[in-house]
C-alpha cells in the first residue's frame, strides 16, 4: 500500500510567506486557487495577455497577472492549463523566468513525462492529481470532506520538496494523498479517462440501452434500467462500503443475476483494455490527444460531438428522466 498522508500529516505554514502562482483559471485552476486562498495561502493567478478567464478570476478577488511576472514574483507555480497548452506556455512565459529554489507543480504527470517540458535541475518539480473534475475538487471542499489526490517529487532541488507538495495537496482540498510517480500517474489516468470512468462505461451504456429499444422498451424504462438506477441507487453503495456491499443490499434475483455475469463482461472487454494500455504506454493516446487538442478547430470540433452526445436518444431521455426526480418537483 502506498504511504498515505492527511490533513492531520500537513503542516500548513510551510507555506506561510510563500506565494503560489495558478497558471490557469479553467476547471482545475479556479478550484486550486480558491482553495488554497481558503486555507490562508497567498494566490495570484496568472494568465495571458486578453485571457477570457481574467474578468472571473477578478471577481473572485484574485491579483491577475501576466503569466510571466506571476512566475517571476511566486516561490510556487502551479500549470494547471490545458495538457496542450503547456509546453508553448511553458517554451514562452515560463522557462526563463524561473530562478533557482522554485518549485514547480503539476496537476497531471502527461507533459513531464513525455518530455513535452524539462524543467531544470535548480527547481523542485511536483505533482498533485486530484482525482476528479475541478468542479468536485471546490464543491468536496467546500462540503468539508476533500478529494483524494496522488503526489509526486520529481526533483528536490532544494531538499523540501517533500514538505511543500504534502502541504500544497492537502491546502489545495485533497481529503488524503497517496504516492505515484509521473510515469503511473499519466498511465492509469489516461487509461481511466479513456476506460470505466468515462470512454468504457458510455459505451457500455449506450449498447445496454440500445439492446434494450430494439426489444420494445420504452425510453424512460431503457434509461432507468441503464443510467438512472446505477448513479442514483447503486453507486453510491459501492462507495460507501464496496461492490460486495452493493450486491448484498439487492435482491437474490439480481445478486445471482450479477455474480453469474460479470465475469464474461470482464472477459468481453478485458482485451479492450490490454489494447488501450498498450496504446498508452506507446505514447499513442498522448499524441493523438496533442495532435488533435492543437488544431484550431479543435473547440469547435468538441462542441460538436459533445452536442451530438447530448442529443442522442439516450441522454435526451436521460434529462426527462432527471426533471422527474422529486427533488425537482417540490
Amino acid at each position: 500500500m502506498a504511504t498515505m498522508y492527511y490533513e492531520r500529516d500537513c503542516n500548513l505554514s510551510l507555506l506561510d510567506g510563500k506565494k503560489v502562482a495558478v497558471i490557469g483559471y479553467g476547471s482545475q485552476g479556479h478550484a486550486h486557487a480558491l482553495n488554497l486562498r481558503d486555507s490562508g495561502v497567498d494566490v495570484v493567478v496568472g494568465l495571458y495577455e486578453g485571457s477570457k478567464s481574467a474578468a472571473k478570476a477578478k471577481e473572485d478577488g484574485f491579483t491577475v497577472m501576466l503569466t510571466a511576472d506571476a512566475v517571476k514574483a511566486a516561490d510556487i507555480i502551479m500549470i494547471l492549463v490545458n495538457d496542450e497548452k503547456q509546453a508553448a506556455l511553458y517554451k514562452k512565459d515560463i522557462k526563463d523566468n524561473l530562478s533557482a529554489g522554485k518549485t514547480l507543480a503539476f496537476a497531471h504527470g502527461f507533459n513531464i513525462h513525455f518530455k513535452q517540458i524539462v524543467p531544470p535541475a535548480d527547481v523542485n518539480v511536483i505533482m498533485i492529481a486530484p482525482k476528479g473534475s475541478g468542479t468536485s475538487l471546490r464543491r468536496l471542499f467546500l462540503e468539508g470532506r476533500g478529494l483524494n489526490s496522488s503526489y509526486a517529487v520529481l526533483q528536490d532541488a532544494t531538499g523540501r520538496a517533500m514538505e511543500r507538495v504534502i502541504a500544497l495537496g492537502i491546502g489545495v482540498g485533497s481529503g488524503y494523498l497517496f504516492e505515484t510517480t509521473f510515469k503511473r500517474e499519466v498511465y492509469s489516468d489516461l487509461t481511466g479517462e479513456r476506460g470505466t470512468l468515462m470512454g468504457a462505461i458510455q459505451g457500455i451504456f449506450a449498447a445496454q440501452y440500445q439492446v434494450l429499444r430494439e426489444n420494445g422498451h420504452t425510453p424512460s424504462e431503457a434509461f432507468n434500467e441503464t443510467v438512472e438506477e446505477l448513479t442514483q441507487s447503486l453507486m453510491p453503495l459501492v462507495g460507501e462500503n464496496g461492490m460486495d456491499w452493493m450486491y448484498a443490499n439487492c435482491s437474490t434475483t439480481a445478486q445471482r443475476g450479477a455474480l453469474d455475469w460479470w465475469k464474461p463482461f470482464r472477459d468481453a472487454t478485458l482485451p479492450v483494455f490490454k489494447k488501450l494500455y498498450a496504446e498508452v504506454a506507446a505514447g499513442n493516446e498522448a499524441q493523438r490527444s496533442i495532435d488533435s487538442n492543437s488544431k484550431p478547430d479543435y473547440r469547435e470540433k468538441l462542441n460538436q460531438e459533445l452536442k451530438e452526445l447530448r442529443e442522442s436518444e439516450m441522454w435526451q431521455a436521460g434529462a426527462t428522466v432527471r426533471s422527474l426526480r422529486p427533488e425537482r418537483n417540490k
